[in-house]
């Protein structure tokens, strides 16, 4: 996982260092390796962790410091040659724990430096395993980067290697392998500083020195996958990664967290159309570089093989009710084409009396789909299903919708959220509201059962995957995830964040823009939305919070508006 410096203060106090030979102006106060970082110079390191506290035990950041010599008036002591005098300090420094200072002289590649590196490198390489090929850190490994960049490239051990614990199940998702640890103490840092567990620690000395749990303890938090991505090594692997895949083979996509309103930074890692992983990006406006454990593996519904990928049409000898759960997913599929066609007409008439019709929307669709779905619903009752959960002090969030801002901000979910769905399944129970339009929500789950939506005239259901809604309705257009599709989503800070498609999932599946696109112009309304990027222009055209924002430029971490 990239590592993100250290965020300076808006006007910090700056001083000028020399780092190999190059002058720079950096923040007063940050260590050697932020300022090398400042200079394009990588100072190779283990323990160190930029949202960790200190700890300086790897030894393997050790640089030359030094500084230009001055009389006790200030004056510059010269050389003979005219130059200033440089006094080095006779002793290697810790980059990670020496703060900078006004007028220090950092050197990273003299010739003491890299014995040191090369030492470093060849203690840590006496016991451990050679078990790169079958480790699953291999290609993430910084023992293995260092080694090739910084190591000798040979070892004068000739014993036998100190054995620890292999295959050591610390929790219900990490295992761990101690004779890969290289002690940098990360895992352990992070569980007491930053997750607030302290559970895990070193025993014994020396060599024989073994990460483990404390006694009565386990690393069972919301938070543990975290410490495998910290790793340096590949002592602690994912449960759900491990012997999956080679890191190297996968394609990497931005995207973020669709578990709750947090809206984490992720890279989603696949192969073949296949999500093998999500891990978390740096973003220091939203959860800095970690995320929780049930949002990175909430992933596995998008490789569900049962997804739907066609139209599907009841047969018109079939009431809607009738179709149940002995229905499969593939009867009265049709093209979406056909479907749209079918489709048009009914949902024009339908909608000439707007007070029969209903539309539920979902919190969890990108803006641009809720722009749309807001044009489809006006002049009819509109409101999104509520999600839930234990928020907790650090990066969950109660709103287990991530995009509940958006859905409010265009007007598709009432204040309070589902304050309408009671009125809607009334409304259906007393025949008042014939024409029910859901995106992406079993209703049947929140009030309106299957015996209310067997009594609408029209059912009309956008999904990825099949319901007890999508068997009941009439009408199923088969929609995307948020790895399929491009679009924005406005997290509980209210900051507009972008998505990309990792993988597609082909048929006659699609991003639902694009469905409610089509279907407005078949209601007979003028759509030139040919991209994500005219709708998104249109959106900010029509929309002040987002006023005067291009797609392209949103970045990769996102830009914060105003909701209020």
């Amino acid at each position: 996982m990239a590592e993100t410096p250290t965020t300076a203060a808006s006007t910090p106090e700056m001083v000028n260092v020399t780092i190999n030979g190059t002058a720079i102006r950096v923040p007063k106060g940050i260590n050697v390796i932020e300022a090398a970082r400042h200079a394009g110079v990588f100072i190779p390191h283990y323990c160190y962790h930029p949202k960790l506290p200190i700890a300086g035990n790897c030894r393997m950041c050790m640089v030359e410091i030094g500084e230009a010599m001055f009389t006790p008036d200030r004056q510059p002591v010269m050389e003979p040659d005219g130059k200033q005098k440089i006094v080095m300090q006779p002793r290697l420094a810790i980059g990670c724990n020496t703060p900078v200072k006004e007028g220090m002289i950092v050197v990273t590649n003299s010739a003491a430096v890299t014995r040191a590196q090369n030492a470093v490198l060849e203690f840590l390489l006496i016991n451990h395993p050679l078990d790169c090929p079958i480790c699953d850190q291999a290609g993430e490994c910084k023992l293995q980067e260092y080694s090739v960049e910084f190591g000798a490239g040979a070892s004068r051990f000739r014993e036998e290697k100190v054995h620890k614990p292999k295959k050591v199940d610390l929790g219900p998702r990490v295992v761990l392998d101690d004779e890969r640890c290289v002690l940098c103490s990360r895992c352990i840092r992070f569980m007491r500083d930053v997750a607030k567990d302290d559970c895990l620690g070193f025993v014994e000395r020396g060599s024989h020195s073994t990460l483990t749990c404390w006694p009565g303890k386990k690393l069972d938090s919301n938070y543990s996958l975290n410490t495998v991505d910290i790793c340096p090594v590949g002592a602690l692997t994912d449960k759900d990664f491990r012997f999956k895949m080679r890191a190297w083979f996968l394609k990497e996509t931005k995207s973020i967290c669709t578990s709750c309103a947090t809206g984490c930074n992720t890279t989603i890692w696949s192969r073949g159309n296949i999500i093998y992983r999500q891990t978390p990006r740096d973003n220091d406006a939203v959860n800095e570089c970690w995320m929780c454990d049930a949002g990175r593996l909430n992933y596995k519904f998008i490789n569900d093989p049962g997804r739907l990928t066609k139209a599907i049409v009841a047969p018109a000898s079939v009431p809607a009710a009738g179709k149940g759960s002995d229905a499969g997913k593939d009867a009265g599929a049709t093209s979406y084409e056909d479907a749209l066609k079918q489709l048009g007409p009914k949902l024009k008439a339908a909608l000439a009396n707007r007070d029969s019709a209903a539309f539920i929307g979902s919190a969890r669709a990108t803006n641009e789909e809720l722009y749309l779905f807001a044009r489809l619903a006006k002049g009819s009752v509109s409101d999104c299903v509520p999600r839930s959960w234990a928020a907790d002090n650090f990066l969950v969030k109660a709103d287990r919708n991530p995009n509940s801002a958006g859905a409010k901000l265009l007007g598709v979910a009432a204040e309070p959220m589902g304050s309408k769905l009671a009125a809607i399944a009334e409304g259906i129970k007393g025949s008042r509201i014939k024409t029910l339009v859901v995106h992406q929500e079993d209703v049947t789950k929140h009030g309106i059962g299957a015996d209310l939506l067997a009594k609408l005239s029209l059912l009309v259901v956008m999904d990825f995957k099949q319901t007890a809604t999508t068997k009941a309705a009439h009408f199923v257009l088969p929609g995307v995830t948020f790895a399929e599709k491009r679009g924005t989503f406005i997290n509980a800070k209210g900051r507009l964040q972008r998505v990309w498609p990792a993988v597609s999932l082909g048929g006659e599946a699609r991003p639902e823009w694009e469905i409610f696109r089509d279907l407005l112009r078949e209601l007979g309304g003028v759509d030139n939305h040919s991209d994500i990027a005219a709708l998104f222009a249109d959106m900010a055209g029509n929309v002040p919070a987002l006023a005067g924002r291009v797609l392209s430029k949103v970045g990769d971490e996102g830009v914060q508006i105003s909701t209020g």
